[in-house]
């Protein structure tokens, strides 16, 4: 009795030692991968995730494991949802406008990237407490299809006008930053009082409100509608592609907001180590120089050159900021008239 009770402790023992081990494989393993959530045009393609992904891999030694989730408002939702048990490393895409939202979702880790100090412009720096490192920036701008036989508007109040019924593509502030931008545009220009009279009168004037900026500026240059919320820096995109001068960025005399774009270590995460030598490596110059090219986006490494077909991009002379509680509320009117 004693022998078969002898035996069967063995068993078990040698059996939990073999899932102990197994477990301890699973961890280290887990600890070589990365695992990054981002909006879906910096994971496609034709972004600058895979290119930075492979390079970062190639220089560390690490793991990429990038997951599209959808825009960057989705990408704060998801981490939000998961926060009890976060999967992620690293969020990319959560900017300005978002970064009181992810605060307040204590879903993110201070953490301030290696030369940061010298890497980037005091002006482009989210967050003192660093709990978003930027990357790339750009201001918000309408561009223009000027084939479209219509005069191009030269202030916001000239979006109201009879001329452009169903001629302007707008994306949904609660799932798209440059949906959530526009609005930022509107608070900064017209007060919480005054955006309802503005959104009432250019209402009859937006073809769609696009779910993010890729389905939305697809649209606009597919020809359904000559105006579209974009960036001062979208045009360079089709000069390097080799069209002409058909896409505008408008400069408006009042100003315009700026998006600076964040990325961030997630509170928790499974590797944190990981996360933080990535974020080392998106500021690096070898990271920043893809930027430009795939990002269509000012980067935020002051040493890295900007291609000539920059040279189209204006840059505003006033730059506009509303306060982040304002916005929210912002955000519910215009729904509210929207729905109406």
């Amino acid at each position: 009795m004693k022998t078969r009770l002898f035996t069967i402790f063995l068993f078990i023992f040698s059996f939990s030692l073999v899932f102990a081990g197994g477990s301890k494989e699973a961890d280290n393993s887990r600890n070589n991968e990365v695992v990054i959530y981002a909006y879906d045009s910096f994971c496609s393609e034709w972004g600058p995730g895979p290119a930075i992904v492979k390079a970062f891999e190639e220089k560390t030694g690490y793991k990429v494991t990038m997951i599209s989730a959808g825009d960057a408002a989705q990408v704060l939702s998801k981490a939000a949802f998961e926060k009890a048990k976060p999967k992620a490393d690293v969020l990319i895409g959560i900017d300005n406008n978002l970064l009181d939202k992810a605060k307040a979702e204590n879903i993110l880790e201070s953490y301030k990237p290696q030369n940061a100090d010298t890497l980037i412009d005091s002006n482009l720096v989210l967050d003192s407490e660093w709990f978003l490192s930027p990357f790339d920036w750009s201001s918000f701008a309408m561009i223009f299809d000027s084939y479209a036989n219509i005069p191009s508007p030269t202030c916001l109040s000239d979006l109201t006008k009879d001329i452009y019924q169903k001629k302007i593509i707008l994306m949904d502030p609660r799932t798209s930053t440059p949906g959530l931008g526009f609005v930022a545009w509107t608070l900064a220009e017209y007060g919480l009082d005054g955006i309802e009279d503005f959104w009432k009168a250019l209402k009859p004037n937006i073809l769609t409100m696009a779910p993010g900026w890729d389905t939305g500026y697809g649209l606009f240059t597919s020809g359904e509608a000559p105006l579209v919320i974009s960036y001062t820096t979208s045009p360079a995109y089709h000069i390097y592609d080799g069209e002409d001068y058909r896409y505008v960025a408008l400069e408006f005399e009042k100003g315009h907001p700026m998006q600076i774009e964040g990325a961030g270590l997630v509170r928790n995460a499974k590797n944190p180590e990981g996360g933080k030598a990535f974020l080392d490596f998106l500021i690096s110059k070898e990271a920043q120089e893809i930027i430009p090219e795939t990002q269509w986006m000012y980067p935020i490494n002051n040493t890295v050159e900007l291609p000539s077909c920059y040279e189209v991009s204006p840059v505003p002379a006033k730059t506009l900021t509303v306060d982040q509680a304002e916005l929210e509320k912002a955000v519910e009117k215009v729904l509210a008239i929207l729905a109406g």
